[in-house]
């Protein structure tokens, strides 16, 4: 298992778009993924789940990878956040 903190910088944080867009990302790893607020934590590749959250701009969030592909995942979910989703938007 592995985890990272993050901070979430897009203008709307993890709403609509971007927590698609996480989501999908996600999805392309066989790995368990979560997403942890304060104490709560929520699957990664469930958008009610991800949404339940309220990430706003500026919230640090802990994405946990457990899996045979969980450095990879860890990255890429990573990347796609540092990059503030604009690959993708």
């Amino acid at each position: 298992m592995c985890s990272k903190e993050v901070v979430i910088n897009n203008q709307i944080g993890l709403r609509a778009r971007p927590a698609t867009f996480f989501i999908q990302k996600a999805n392309e790893f066989k790995c368990s993924i979560q997403v942890e607020r304060e104490e709560r934590r929520v699957n990664a590749k469930s958008l009610l789940g991800v949404l339940s959250l309220g990430i706003v701009k500026g919230t640090k969030v802990n994405i946990i990878a457990d899996g045979v592909d969980e450095d990879e995942a860890l990255v890429a979910l990573c990347e796609l956040v540092g990059s503030n989703f604009s690959d993708q938007m």
